[in-house]
């Protein structure tokens, strides 16, 4: 039985129609596209659009109507930040909405059948930022031009739309529809077509043949190969075919807005896409804003150049430690702060190495009467009320009430502040010698001396740590911490040389059933509790180490259960023991949940949330909030 997606719109949207192709301009146009369309360069809106357009609203509480007009500046800290233009922008096949649902955005409908066949239909007269047809040849293109291509895609198609390693059946059953199957359900297809870094599944075909061995013209394709310094035919289509890092203002797009600056250079904008599918209610071609600014500035200067009013709107690069400052540079320079809730499953936890290559720290880490203990020593209400102000929750690293997965057993398990508790379960694993200052001794004599590492550039992490050093020490535990590069962090960690470090919590805190429970399960080496066994997913064995214990391969059975379900009752069960076992086993100790991300917003831009969560997937930070709805009031 199939189950579709669909979008149904209002009939003002259709009766928008939109003018009469005679007509070359409505109110309904952005008046920045007058001279354009009055001069002929650009067609009627009604030829702009497809039909049906996607009609957007914006969520509630907030205006829903505004007017076209105006930049908006951003600040980042480096070009290759033009990828998060692209995130924000947020126009992707599938969708997420705010309230945790997929909806069809540039599609018109989805069919799925049995979670393994998935029909996509695609919206009639839909055209690229160029004014190209945007049709099932795109998305041929990709798939047998580039993803099933061993020059462009040595390594075959992304894991995301494979089912035990085997590709699906493509099927292009007309200009509009497109038909992918497997033998087994796929329940990471959609999600990932919904990411804020998307699968991308189509590529405009009709710009990228000019430089595909299969299509151009071999001399003409050799002199484009030597003028760009490319070693090659493919290396010059992946590197122009680059539509996530948006960056090539010539690779024609379905985003809002299109790149219009060449690497390299300090501002980049991006001007309103013409063809852009979206309408607000009243049937306005979105988006509202004109221009999207992105101006680069040093990391470290951007939460200054923020309170001085440099940007309009700031999320990236400012801190909950920079709050203050900025809450009182507001009435100054026009800004109000927001505070958007932070959608991690922990603002920071605690990662003990059960990989460490030292063989007493790699024997107490694995024991969970070790980790508890830790967990139990740790006084999160103090943290929350010496960093936090009282404004976040003290919490294990899990999901958040926000999730539909949330039980607050989770949250609490182990997390309570019990000296004594602590202390006898540090005894019991034969922990019970001290030296003349009071510190344990491990059992090759060694003092209980913990490194936790760290990568952070804020002082938030360091000044974490030394409450935890402090409440520690009433166990007899001292604590350490190691800052170090990135790079430099995550070898060591993957090495097994680090003992601890100290990291933000689960990227997504706010699952539904139908997300893949993939961060709780060790199949990525970056999971900094168990890198190895990671490491030995991802390779397949060919590095890395198998997992040996019986309570990570019962994680690694739970996700292929979870990934055989065909409904959300079943994936619902399995996410329940999967949430059960890490609240048992403590695998990391969160220290707190809830911290506020400081969102800055120029008092003149709108529909922007007051209040939201701050998460990249689901979330893209500010995508599911529609961006191309905001807009800039003009005050005289």
């Amino acid at each position: 039985m199939s189950t579709p997606l669909r979008f149904l719109l209002p009939a003002l949207a259709v009766a928008v129609g939109l003018c009469a192709p005679s007509q070359a301009q409505t109110p309904f146009d952005p008046p920045m596209l007058r001279e354009r369309i009055e001069a002929g360069h650009l067609p009627p809106l009604a030829q702009r659009l497809p039909s049906p357009p996607k009609v957007t609203h914006p969520i509630k509480d907030i205006q829903t109507v505004g007017r076209h007009g105006g930049d908006v500046t951003v600040l980042m800290s480096r070009a290759r930040d033009t990828r998060i233009v692209f995130v924000y922008a947020y126009a992707r096949l599938v969708g997420w909405t705010h309230d945790l649902r997929i909806e069809p955005d540039i599609l018109e409908t989805v069919e799925v059948t049995e979670d393994r066949i998935f029909t996509l239909h695609l919206r009639p007269g839909h055209r690229w930022s160029d004014g190209k047809p945007f049709t099932t040849e795109d998305f041929r293109y990709w798939w047998e031009d580039i993803a099933s291509n061993k020059d462009l895609t040595p390594f075959g198609p992304p894991s995301e739309i494979l089912v035990d390693r085997r590709a699906p059946t493509v099927e292009i059953l007309s200009e509009t529809v497109v038909r992918y199957s497997w033998d087994r359900p796929n329940p990471y297809f959609l999600p990932a077509l919904a990411g804020p870094r998307p699968v991308m599944i189509y590529s405009p075909s009709h710009y990228l043949r000019q430089f595909h061995a299969r299509y151009a013209e071999p001399e003409q394709l050799r002199r484009k190969v030597q003028a760009a310094g490319q070693r090659g035919w493919a290396q010059l289509h992946n590197r122009v075919d680059n539509g996530r890092d948006f960056d090539n203002p010539e690779l024609p797009t379905l985003q809002p807005w299109v790149p219009t600056t060449s690497m390299p250079a300090e501002r980049f904008v991006f001007v309103r896409n013409p063809f852009f599918h979206r309408v607000d209610p009243e049937g306005r071609q979105l988006p509202y804003l004109d221009r999207i600014v992105m101006q680069v500035a040093d990391s470290r200067l951007i939460p200054a150049k923020t309170g001085a009013g440099e940007s309009d709107l700031q999320s990236r690069y400012i801190r909950f430690d920079n709050y203050t400052f900025l809450k009182d540079a507001e009435q100054r320079n026009n800004f109000d702060v927001r505070l958007w809730k932070n959608g991690t499953g922990a603002q920071l936890a605690l990662y003990p190495n059960m990989n460490a290559t030292d063989p007493v720290w790699r024997a107490l880490n694995r024991d969970v009467r070790f980790r508890r203990a830790l967990s139990l020593a740790i006084n999160r209400d103090e943290i929350n009320q010496v960093v936090y102000f009282g404004l976040a929750n003290p919490s294990q690293n899990t999901v958040l009430p926000e999730s539909p997965l949330f039980r607050d057993k989770y949250r609490d398990a182990w997390a309570a502040f019990d000296v004594r508790q602590a202390n006898r379960l540090l005894d019991d694993l034969g922990l019970n010698r001290r030296d003349r200052a009071g510190t344990r001794l491990l059992p090759d004599g060694r003092p209980l001396e913990i490194i936790v590492e760290t990568a952070g550039e804020s002082t938030e992490e360091t000044d974490v740590l030394q409450l935890v050093a402090d409440s520690w020490k009433r166990v007899g535990v001292k604590l350490f911490s190691r800052p170090s590069q990135l790079e430099v962090f995550r070898n060591r960690i993957y090495a097994g040389d680090a003992v601890m470090v100290i990291s933000k919590g689960i990227d997504n805190g706010i699952p539904t059933p139908a997300m893949a429970p993939g961060e709780l399960v060790p199949i990525e080496q970056t999971q900094y509790q168990w890198p190895k066994w990671g490491q030995w997913f991802q390779t397949r064995g060919g590095a890395g180490e198998e997992p040996d214990m019986p309570v990570a391969r019962e994680l690694m059975d739970l996700l292929r259960v979870w990934q055989s379900a065909t409904g959300d009752a079943e994936r619902t069960k399995t996410w329940d023991r999967i949430l059960e076992i890490h609240a048992e086993n403590v695998f990391t100790i969160g220290l707190i949940a809830g911290v506020q991300q400081p969102v800055v917003v120029r008092r003149t831009l709108r529909n922007v949330p007051k209040e939201a969560l701050f998460n990249w997937d689901p979330g893209a930070f500010l995508g599911i909030y529609n961006p191309d709805l905001f807009w800039l009031e003009r005050r005289s």
